[in-house]
């Protein structure tokens, strides 16, 4: 099983947001004028053996750019292929809470995320917290985006060693930092062999743009650790995986990066 462990399925006021001009740049990509359906999602899971990919919703101070119940929709539409992910409104702790509630109970969505960036926070800020007591409690992983940013938005709120005090302020929350946390790459496998519930996805980069930071990471005491991830629609899952056996990773290893850690740490044995 291969499993995406970051993507979206993008709202049209998500895919035309100013904000990510500079990675359509970057991507030579046109402003969408239509909503992209959830088949099209599908056939690129499928263009890159894709089993199943982890959706998130997108919150920022400016509210929803993809809101929790779109997500649960596009769930819905996606045969089980598809697992909601989402997200809160920091500004309003109590309500963030709440929704970080109703996300687990009533729309079973397997994770929390929440930028930094996109707040020009760090994740040692205390709005953070309360989405942390709510994400232990109910045994939901965090998600985070760690490392610069595309978006011409401040990167500093992206070092990895902020999870560091997160991670000794709550030993039991399990933490999935995406984007692989360059330029601080260093900083990121540190702070994930210090702490047993930290994790690393390789989400935005393709496998010929890994550190060797991380590589060294993934083929040793990191083999548990890492977690395969594209940042679809940004990239495709087969542009993401293209070059894989170039990193000569043993069957096991390959197993456990592609689909078998994400699958323990975010539970998707557990739907029944």
């Amino acid at each position: 099983m291969i499993v995406d462990a970051w993507g979206q399925h993008p709202t049209l006021r998500h895919a035309q947001h100013e904000m990510f001009e500079s990675l359509r740049r970057w991507n030579r990509q046109a402003v969408p004028t239509e909503e992209l359906p959830v088949a099209e999602t599908l056939r690129a899971m499928d263009g890159g053996g894709v089993d199943r990919m982890l959706i998130s919703a997108w919150h920022g101070p400016g509210g929803a750019l993809i809101s929790n119940d779109e997500v649960a929709r596009f769930v819905g539409e996606s045969s089980g292929r598809l697992v909601g992910v989402g997200s809160a409104n920091l500004a309003r702790p109590m309500e963030a809470v709440r929704e970080v509630r109703r996300c687990a109970g009533e729309l079973g969505f397997k994770a929390i995320r929440v930028l930094p960036w996109l707040w020009k926070l760090p994740p040692t800020d205390r709005l953070f917290y309360p989405v942390y007591a709510a994400c232990c409690d109910l045994g939901l992983p965090f998600c985070t985006q760690i490392g610069h940013t595309g978006p011409l938005m401040p990167s500093e709120v992206g070092r990895p060693i902020y999870l560091d005090q997160v991670a000794l302020d709550f030993p039991e929350l399990v933490i999935v930092a995406g984007h692989i946390g360059y330029p601080w790459t260093e900083e990121a496998v540190a702070v994930a062999t210090k702490h047993r519930n930290v994790y690393i996805d390789t989400s935005a980069y393709t496998v010929k743009r890994y550190p060797s930071q991380l590589v060294r990471y993934l083929k040793t005491n990191g083999r548990q650790k890492v977690l395969f991830g594209s940042n679809y629609p940004m990239i495709a899952p087969a542009t993401a995986l293209k070059g894989l056996d170039d990193l000569e990773l043993d069957d096991e290893t390959t197993a456990l990066f592609l689909g078998g850690n994400a699958v323990r740490v975010y539970r998707l044995g557990e739907e029944a």
